[in-house]
């Protein structure tokens, strides 16, 4: 059986097809959930079909999504590779490149201009109105992990206290979820297209300007908050800067937003340690790491430690 990792002659033969032309040498790109080919030109994901489908709800939003947001698809389908099926979709290459999570290196006037950018991006996102096919896609169920409910929130530290039957799991952190959740919504509204995932890992940058948002893999229906969580959580030194943007170009007050985002950390949070404590084979160190991030969100109180 071939292994993907080294399906690069693969990659190279699909841009060609959808360039009409050599695609010129493809580099192998980093990625979590695909195999990841970059040329001049193109970027070609590839997976394995019996692998995970969120590439299909990618490339069914692709062709609908408001023009300039992301790369345009090229091309996408299906391919034998020696004994496997593998699923691609096949981009036109977008100038630039991901700030990445946390923003590394990024200085806080371009931190804050690229905030604005983003968040223009996102409100032409929110303001789409989808035709029938995108709809349906943007409405099949997807567990993204995020929050849905008070009830299901607190259902979930629930979970997590029945799952943690050696005790690691803090009385503290529990309590501190808990107590969010009390505060949480009663629930969750499907009102605008979201993202869901937009972290500045999935943001192209160029010359200090935002060029495209990639990987609409979780793209479904939620609230505008959705988004704005992903934005600040994941700026780093920046999350205040990012924090102030949107608050200023949603009218929205600073602690309705961070209470909402601390909401949105909290359901993402409780759901990947109850996955970790589900798996027998979870690493210590992934449960280590759920835990620590959970204790900075409620004993350490993220949100709210520079709230005016």
């Amino acid at each position: 059986m071939t292994d993907l990792r080294q399906a690069h002659d693969v990659a190279h033969a699909l841009a060609a097809a959808a360039l009409g032309r050599d695609p010129g040498p493809m580099r192998t790109a980093a990625s979590s959930s695909h195999h990841v080919y970059v040329g001049p030109d193109v970027v070609v994901k590839i997976i394995d079909v019996a692998g995970h489908s969120r590439l299909n709800r990618e490339i069914a939003l692709a062709p609908h999504l408001p023009t300039g947001i992301t790369a345009p698809l090229l091309d996408s389908g299906l391919h034998q590779l020696e004994t496997r099926e593998v699923r691609y979709a096949c981009y036109a290459r977008v100038p630039g490149a991901a700030p990445g999570m946390g923003m590394p290196g990024v200085d806080g006037v371009t931190a804050r201009r690229l905030a604005e950018e983003a968040v223009q991006r996102l409100h032409a996102l929110h303001s789409w109105t989808p035709a029938a096919d995108a709809r349906q896609t943007l409405e099949e169920t997807l567990d993204h992990g995020g929050f849905v409910s008070r009830a299901a929130l607190l259902a979930e530290v629930e979970n997590l206290a029945a799952l943690d039957r050696d005790g690691i799991v803090p009385r503290r952190v529990l309590d501190g979820l808990t107590a969010i959740a009390e505060r949480a919504p009663s629930h969750a509204r499907a009102v605008v297209p979201v993202h869901a995932d937009c972290h500045w890992g999935n943001w192209l940058a160029h010359d200090r300007r935002v060029t495209a948002l990639l990987d609409f893999e979780w793209a479904r229906l939620g609230e505008p908050i959705d988004d704005w969580f992903f934005l600040a959580r994941f700026a780093g030194p920046h999350i205040e800067a990012v924090l102030d943007v949107v608050a200023d170009a949603t009218t929205t007050s600073s602690a309705t937003l961070r209470a909402e985002c601390e909401v949105r950390e909290a359901s993402h949070l409780a759901s990947d340690l109850r996955i970790a404590l589900q798996r027998a084979d979870a690493p210590a160190h992934m449960v280590a790491d759920n835990i620590r991030h959970l204790d900075e969100l409620v004993v350490g109180r993220l949100w709210w430690r520079h709230a005016p």
